[in-house]
């Protein structure tokens, strides 16, 4: 539950989750198990294929980048992120990278049939100017695709020891990086507000399994995480130690935050002489 709370003092990579500390790389890869599979399913469903010029915001490890060039035979994919460490450790024909900040107003990589942001908007102060920003570098005809994380820990969720970290982990990266999932169902809205059309948006919930991929990557983000968390009060050392035994127990009956993709198209161009859009 990302609560309001003190404006954040950091970014993404910098307070939290820095590229540079052991393990990262390893842990990013654990939400890549979980996720990637779904991503280019449906990224192969809006009909991404040969010829296509692509654009991989927040890129991470790459992983998805690489298969589109792998998978989805793409032509060419351009992988952007603040930190391209890991990028660089798997070269591949046809992946650029470009390390770069995606809100600056120097951002400006040319234009694309496919633009792909996972788990990047939530982590930035302003969803809407972002969409806008990215929108702007679709070709016509192009597809604008964007996944963020849902929070499932309502209210009305039984409290245990999952539930208790997870809304811990929520406020405490919203206190320190100004990550926030409050707004994330309104994402096909932004495209929509950007000019993109028609929009559509669908909800992926991996489950919850001692020893999966998602467990641990939860499990790890906790413990990366685990500073922010004590510091809002809703969690101590010793109960998030508790959430970590339960995550990984057969009693854990908690869902995990679900992943939603929204996208939208660029409209083409409209054809010489013709003024109804026909």
């Amino acid at each position: 539950m990302a609560g309001a709370g003190p404006p954040s003092e950091g970014r993404y990579g910098e307070r939290v989750f820095r590229p540079q500390e052991r393990g990262e790389d390893e842990r990013i890869d654990l939400g890549a198990l979980t996720y990637d599979a779904t991503t280019m399913a449906r990224l192969r469903q809006l009909g991404v294929g040969p010829g296509w010029t692509c654009l991989e915001v927040g890129a991470g490890t790459g992983t998805v980048a690489r298969r589109l060039l792998d998978e989805a035979g793409v032509a060419q994919v351009l992988a952007v992120d603040r930190d391209v460490r890991f990028l660089a450790e798997h070269p591949l024909p046809g992946l650029s990278t470009l390390q770069a900040d995606i809100t600056s107003d120097e951002f400006s990589p040319g234009l694309f049939r496919l633009v792909h942001a996972r788990f990047v908007l939530m982590h930035l102060p302003a969803p809407q100017q972002t969409v806008s920003k990215l929108a702007g570098l679709l070709a016509p005809g192009g597809v604008l695709v964007v996944s963020d994380a849902v929070d499932l820990t309502t209210d009305s969720t039984p409290l245990t020891p999952y539930t208790r970290a997870m809304r811990a982990m929520w406020q405490g990266l919203r206190d320190s990086i100004g990550t926030d999932v409050s707004q994330v169902p309104h994402r096909a809205e932004l495209l929509r507000a950007a000019g993109l059309e028609p929009v559509a948006a669908e909800i992926h919930v991996p489950p919850l399994v001692a020893g999966s991929a998602i467990s641990r990557f939860w499990a790890d983000t906790w413990q990366r995480a685990r500073a922010a968390m004590v510091a809002t009060g809703l969690i101590d050392d010793a109960g998030l130690d508790e959430a970590v035994r339960y995550l990984d127990s057969p009693r854990c009956t908690g869902l995990s935050p679900g992943m939603l993709t929204a996208w939208g198209w660029k409209p083409e161009a409209a054809r010489p002489g013709r003024s109804d859009g026909v």
